[in-house]
């Protein structure tokens, strides 16, 4: 089954998502777990939970994205934004336990001058700090297009996370079309030799979710300019040869595009035509 769904505002609560995700096609969703530009939270309605794994088991709405606040940088030079960094993954991840088995999605973070090994060795301590034997939720590191500071920009970046990780089996990796593109990965030209360079690196077995988007700016520009499907310096065609990929096809695909809740629905309704049943790209 074709997963695919979108970023929608968290609130209104789980509920409330979930039925506007199903009213524009979607089987998933994706959300911020708290101000995406802050740190404030509402108290979790336990009522509503238990309301939403009930309409999600009924629609066949099998895995859900949270995703961490913009401000969350666990690499960062001033220790008190680490602190806040480290107490925000542990808050999320205790609330998404009440949601058990979905997914985490976090920017690594910019090292801001320090250098990528003191940001790489602060980010696996914020995840040392946080992950612990019983969750079931898989936190993931997503690829990003290496913007300024940011660590991230390369696979082999993420493997060293993965690496310095005591508890790695908790980890796996969201892989942003727009990033990856931007950070000079070559979706468009050449997808099978970015996945054997990401198996290679990393491991396929680790990457659990897809955010697909277009780009504003072109290959390798290291921008991080979102852009909608087919508007954008991938196009369309590039797009239908992802989703089919057998490497990828079985994977939630979250749209971060630049729309309102009418353009995620024709997205979605675009990508729905153009996923075939059957995929013939050998898996790698």
């Amino acid at each position: 089954m074709f997963k695919i769904g979108c970023h929608l505002s968290s609130s209104k609560g789980y509920v409330h998502m979930a039925e506007e995700a199903l009213s524009i096609g979607a089987n998933t969703f994706q959300f911020f777990t708290r101000n995406p530009r802050g740190g404030s939270v509402k108290e979790l309605d336990e009522a509503d939970v238990e309301k939403f794994l009930k309409i999600a088991g009924e629609n066949g709405i099998d895995v859900i994205l949270a995703h961490a606040p913009y401000t969350l940088n666990g690499c960062s030079a001033d220790e008190k934004i680490r602190a806040f960094a480290l107490s925000v993954m542990q808050d999320d991840i205790r609330r998404l336990e009440k949601t058990p088995g979905n997914l985490y999605n976090f920017h690594p973070g910019s090292h801001v001058g320090q250098g990528v090994d003191t940001g790489i060795s602060y980010i696996c301590d914020m995840l040392n700090a946080s992950l612990f034997p019983e969750m079931t939720t898989t936190v993931l590191l997503e690829t990003m297009a290496g913007k300024g500071s940011e660590i991230g920009r390369s696979f082999e970046e993420i493997r060293r996370i993965i690496d310095g990780t005591e508890l790695s089996d908790k980890l796996g990796v969201c892989l942003d079309t727009c990033h990856v593109y931007d950070a000079g990965y070559d979706i468009a030209g050449e997808l099978d030799k970015v996945l054997e360079e990401f198996d290679k690196i990393i491991g396929l077995e680790r990457l659990k979710a897809i955010h697909i988007n277009d780009s504003k700016n072109p290959f390798g520009s290291h921008k991080d300019r979102h852009e909608k499907i087919g508007q954008g310096s991938l196009g369309t065609a590039v797009f239908e040869q992802v989703i089919n990929h057998r490497a990828l096809r079985e994977l939630p695909f979250y749209l971060e595009t630049p729309n309102e809740i009418e353009g995620y629905a024709e997205e979605i309704k675009l990508l729905k035509s153009l996923y075939n049943l059957r995929a013939d790209v050998p898996r790698l």
